[in-house]
């Protein structure tokens, strides 16, 4: 809670050791829940758009942004955690002067941000942003840069978030689905991302030795979907195969085991029998 004697520097004082006491604490807490690391670094622009792929930008001007929103940096991730509570001291003359001046009701400067889909990244403001949330405010006015990028950015928590959403680029740069087909193939371990772009390239090149032609790699995502993806897991919610694993994992898990047990790629209900009994 805010502390007011009515001595702006020193409230700014006490402001500034409350934040850096509750980063400690915060770190003490994750370590001892046994959480990653990253879950209270501020996530960093550069690696969030290389795992999301950047498709464009454009200027929006002044707007308010909540402060919540604020998740990470361009360039200041190791000076604030995810919450912008200052990590070291270093940081501490800048931060209280700003302190003092939010305190006395003197004109702040709006920060400048990139807006990754709900996400803002801070381009500039780092200490602004720290002040506010130790003041208790909920806004504050940002100068915004809107990027769009070829993934959806929803569901990044943390730094280890980056690395699915990055595996998940590159599969639908390997097998570009569209529309309901790239919403609903998805898998929640990365590396299973590359193993189902390898399965889908492999089973094109089975479809253009069987039809005796080339087919490009939106042809061969849009006939793997509907040919053999959709029918696959109709089978398996049938047979009640999928389980607690996505559609996309029960796909990828029964394909594998398909193979070793039959040594062929087709489907029948001798397959779904042996892998039904496979599973108990």
């Amino acid at each position: 809670m805010k502390r007011d004697t009515g001595f702006p520097r020193a409230d700014a004082e006490h402001d500034f050791l409350r934040a850096r006491r509750r980063q400690v604490l915060s770190r003490l807490a994750t370590w001892l829940r046994g959480e990653p690391d990253d879950v209270n670094i501020t996530l960093p622009f550069d690696e969030v758009v290389a795992a999301l792929g950047w498709a464009g930008q454009r200027r929006l001007g002044l707007r308010v942004v909540k402060l919540n929103t604020i998740v990470g940096s361009v360039n200041r991730e190791a000076d604030f955690d995810r919450r912008f509570r200052p990590t070291s001291g270093r940081v501490r003359q800048r931060w209280e002067r700003l302190a003092v001046a939010s305190r006395r009701g003197e004109s702040i400067p709006p920060i400048e941000v990139y807006r990754v889909g709900e996400l803002h990244f801070v381009i500039d403001g780092h200490h602004r942003v720290s002040v506010a949330h130790a003041l208790g405010l909920d806004t504050i006015d940002a100068y915004v840069t809107e990027v769009r990028t070829t993934l959806d950015p929803s569901g990044i928590r943390h730094r280890g978030d980056l690395i699915v959403k990055d595996y998940r680029r590159l599969f639908l740069e390997r097998v570009p689905l569209t529309g309901e087909a790239r919403a609903s193939v998805v898998v929640t371990d990365p590396w299973d991302y590359a193993e189902l772009g390898e399965h889908v390239e492999a089973w094109g090149f089975r479809l253009m030795q069987d039809e005796d032609r080339f087919l490009d790699r939106t042809t061969v995502a849009a006939r793997w979907y509907s040919d053999e993806y959709q029918p696959v897991v109709r089978m398996l919610r049938q047979a009640d195969l999928v389980g607690t694993r996505t559609e996309a994992e029960a796909y990828l898990w029964v394909a594998g085991e398909r193979y070793h047990l039959m040594r062929n790629h087709d489907w029948d209900d001798d397959v779904i029998e042996a892998l039904r009994s496979r599973r108990r």
